[in-house]
Formats: C-alpha cells, sequence, structure tokens
C-alpha cells in the first residue's frame, strides 16, 4: 500500500512539472494536474496541499539534477574560476527547460511572506542541496582557497547564482547567451578577487564583508 502511495504521490509531482514546462505556473491548477494525473482533485490534494507545495517539488528536483550535472562538469577542472562556471553553467542548463515560464515562478516567489520564496523556511530543503554544490566546488579547487573565506564562500557563491539565475530569468537572448557570457565573465573577477583574500591589508577588507554577512545572518 505504502509502495502504490508514493507512486501515486510521485506521479501527481511528475505531472504537476510536465505542466508547469508546458504552460506555465500561473495556467496549472490542482483541478487540471489531478486530471492529467488520472486521480481525483481529493487525491492530488492529499499528497500536495496547494501548487506552492508543487513549487518546492520542483525546486528539490531541479536541485538533483544540478548536483548530478555540476559532478559530471566539475571533472578535471581543478582551479576556482574553472570550477564556478562549470557548476553555473550546469546550474542554468538544468533550469532551461522553465526558462519561457520563469518570469511566472519570479513573480511568486519574490514576495517576502511567499510560501515559495527561496530564501524562505519551506525552501531550506532545496537551498542546503543547492549550497552543497557549491561547497563541492569550492573545497575540490586548487590552489585552495584561504581558510578564512571557505565557511562562508559556498553560500555567497549561491546567492550570486541567485542574481545571475534572475538575469537569465529576464533574457531573451538567443538561448540566454547574455547570461552565459555573463558566467565566463564574472566567474574570473570573482576567484581572481578570492585570490587576494590571502594578502596583507587587503585580506582585512575580506575580514569586514564577512564579519557584515555574518552578522547579517545572526540577526535573520
Amino acid at each position: 500500500m505504502a509502495i502504490k502511495s508514493a507512486q501515486t504521490r510521485q506521479l501527481v509531482a511528475d505531472v504537476a512539472l510536465k505542466m508547469f514546462r508546458e504552460i506555465g505556473f500561473e495556467k496549472t491548477t490542482m483541478r487540471a494536474i489531478a486530471q492529467e494525473a488520472g486521480v481525483s482533485v481529493g487525491n492530488a490534494y492529499y499528497y500536495f496541499a496547494s501548487k506552492d507545495e508543487l513549487v518546492q517539488e520542483l525546486y528539490i528536483q531541479v536541485q538533483n539534477e544540478h548536483a548530478s550535472a555540476a559532478a559530471q562538469a566539475l571533472e578535471g577542472i581543478p582551479d576556482l574560476a574553472g570550477r564556478m562556471k562549470a557548476v553555473l553553467h550546469a546550474g542554468i542548463d538544468v533550469m532551461s527547460p522553465y526558462h519561457q515560464f520563469g518570469s511566472d515562478f519570479i513573480a511568486t516567489a519574490i514576495r517576502p511572506t511567499s510560501p515559495v520564496n527561496p530564501f524562505g523556511a519551506a525552501s531550506a530543503p532545496a537551498r542546503e542541496a543547492s549550497l552543497a554544490i557549491f561547497r563541492s566546488a569550492v573545497e575540490g579547487s586548487t590552489p585552495a582557497v584561504a581558510k578564512k573565506l571557505g565557511g562562508d564562500l559556498p553560500e555567497l557563491l549561491w546567492l550570486a547564482y541567485m542574481g545571475v539565475a534572475l538575469f537569465w530569468v529576464y533574457d531573451q537572448s538567443t538561448d540566454q547567451r547574455r547570461t552565459r557570457r555573463l558566467i565566463d565573465g564574472a566567474a574570473p573577477l570573482m576567484a581572481r578577487g578570492l585570490s587576494l583574500a590571502k594578502i596583507p591589508g587587503v585580506s582585512k577588507v575580506f575580514d569586514d564583508v564577512l564579519g557584515l554577512v555574518r552578522s547579517v545572518k545572526e540577526d535573520s
């Protein structure tokens, strides 16, 4: 019985994500999802209380796909700039099927009180999965990043990724080439700036920046 329940839940999720890709978030309704999945509306609501919960399912699926793509892309790349580019491009690759309707998701997620806000409590599992991807990219780089940056850098890179994702949503260039150029240009610049953390004097600036970031996190 438990297996059947899990299969039905997965079916509802798969149908919903397929509809998100094909007709967009706004046009997808729980009733339409249930009809397409061949289950009752009540059954669909039993597994997912709302479309918002299905968006969280989308977040998790995208992060799982991103982790797999990033692990493959990182193979044989030792330098931080190259690893950052590989991870960022992999993230854009897995989000590509949703680009046409990206603005729908942003309109819903950008509200501070939205249950699908990527910075909210409900999004913590997906956020942690994404942070793990950037943590792997940082920890596997050669030469190693400055120790003072190691603990905070994955989260800072994740925040940068959120900025890239927002840029990608509104990028109407062919195949979002502008976003690709942004990644290719920004990753080496960020890596070069991070390498300065070991230089006396400049190191103090990084200490101040990290102190500010940590203080903001403590008050959240």
